[in-house]
């Protein structure tokens, strides 16, 4: 009897139960293209990020106690005032560390100074494109290519295996009159050397006065073979909380416990503390403006998914609670029929919820499955990749849809706990 009443409703009140299904399946499916959103935003903001530099650089250590970042008070590079350099056959260590595949892209830097036309100028040495055979057997290519895409590059990017090529900086190129496809000849102690100029760039810093060549070329000149003055990394972090600022200061003062975490958490200083243990005599520093930015967009981003995600589903239960209000003072003289035939408020709250969490069902499963095309559609849309699907979503969902539909049915039930049959039978 119970179920076939349930049944009769649903068919009787079809259209109602309908725009409830409806209802809570634009609900679900907004708290499901959130959550997913939400949860895999963080790897999603700090690919969009890499493209705006590295968040770890690596130098010298006598190099770090006079160089902040790259370069000390007098515009010189630190490893190149101390004669300390980073080892260049060591760079593919970097790729065996225990978050290898948190390093999005990386490239070493040999800076020198070299005479231009009777001026002395910055002459830097990098990869470009530079495949790089791994310890573990594999390679990988990285490089200023995918790390300075902000560069505004008038020619073409430099290949590697063109030693004899370069990259002049805006300013320097229009103070020395220099355009793509003129040949420059730079002077150092040993003698000169003569570059084709394949590219003039704007990158908005300092680089604009200096010339760029590939990373055999300028430690050629400077007769500094195997020399790194040092490293630009650009990896992929978790947002530093207390921990992650505890282990900067100091990571031996941690406890066990706490160092196990940290290790085994991608915060920027865990991966910079893990690239000092596999580079000779180095000190791996975050890029604080880079990296605090990143966890300050990754928590707003995640606190506005949140936050869409909250109002949804307030709205879903707004708009549950007058629908089954409607649904209930449709049916009052039915339900005011049942209380004069013995029926106890408590299983009819029960009947009326039954009807109610079935129609749910429907439109909570329904709208997992559409808030799933609208993640992915969203993902296309910002990010340009998929994303991917969380399987903790499906409970979290389903906890949200269950709550929703009981709180919007309240009012309801105590409108249903009201009813007095002598009155409903009476049309009063």
């Amino acid at each position: 009897m119970f179920w076939r009443m349930v049944r009769g409703t649903i068919f009787r009140q079809f259209s109602k139960m309908l725009m409830i299904a409806v209802t809570i399946a634009l609900g679900a499916s907004l708290a499901t293209a959130m959550l997913n959103v939400m949860f895999d935003v963080g790897d999603k903001v700090n690919q969009e990020l890499k493209t705006y530099g590295a968040n770890i650089t690596v130098l010298p250590k006598t190099s770090s106690l006079i160089s902040d970042l790259y370069e000390t008070e007098d515009g010189s590079d630190g490893a190149q005032d101390t004669g300390q350099y980073l080892k260049e056959s060591e760079l593919g260590k970097i790729k065996t560390i225990f978050w290898a595949y948190n390093i999005v892209d990386y490239a070493p830097y040999f800076n020198t100074n070299v005479t231009l036309a009777g001026k002395e100028v910055p002459l830097t040495g990098t990869w470009f494109s530079y495949t790089l055979d791994l310890p573990t057997g594999e390679s990988v290519t990285s490089g200023i290519n995918n790390m300075k895409t902000w560069w505004d590059v008038e020619g073409e990017w430099l290949t590697d295996a063109e030693e004899d090529t370069a990259m002049v900086g805006s300013t320097l190129a229009e103070s020395a009159g220099i355009k793509v496809g003129d040949t420059i000849s730079v002077e150092v102690a040993a003698g000169n050397r003569d570059f084709t100029v394949k590219a003039v760039f704007v990158s908005g810093d300092e680089s604009d006065d200096a010339i760029y060549v590939p990373l055999a070329a300028a430690q050629a000149l400077a007769g500094k073979e195997d020399a790194v003055s040092s490293i630009d990394v650009s990896a992929l972090t978790t947002p530093d909380n207390d921990l992650a600022r505890r282990a900067a200061k100091d990571p031996s003062s941690l406890s066990v416990k706490d160092m196990e975490t940290w290790y085994c958490t991608a915060y920027v200083s865990s991966i910079a503390y893990q690239i000092e243990e596999v580079i000779t005599d180095s000190v791996a520093k975050s890029v604080r403006q880079v990296s605090e930015s990143e966890g300050a967009i990754l928590d707003k981003t995640q606190l506005l998914m949140l936050l869409i995600t909250i109002l949804s589903l307030i709205g879903s239960a707004l708009g549950i609670s007058n629908l089954v209000t409607a649904s209930v003072m449709e049916r009052s003289k039915e339900i005011g029929l049942i209380k004069a035939l013995g029926g106890k408020n408590g299983a009819i709250s029960w009947l009326v919820l039954t009807e109610i969490l079935l129609t749910a069902l429907v439109g909570g499963v329904g709208g997992y499955f559409a808030g799933i095309g609208f993640a992915q559609i969203i993902g296309h849309t910002v990010f340009g990749s998929a994303i991917s699907v969380k399987p903790m979503v499906i409970p979290m969902v389903a906890v949200m849809v269950f709550a929703v539909t009981m709180i919007g049915s309240i009012p309801s039930i105590r409108l249903l706990l009201r009813l007095r049959p002598a009155e409903v039978l009476h049309g009063r």
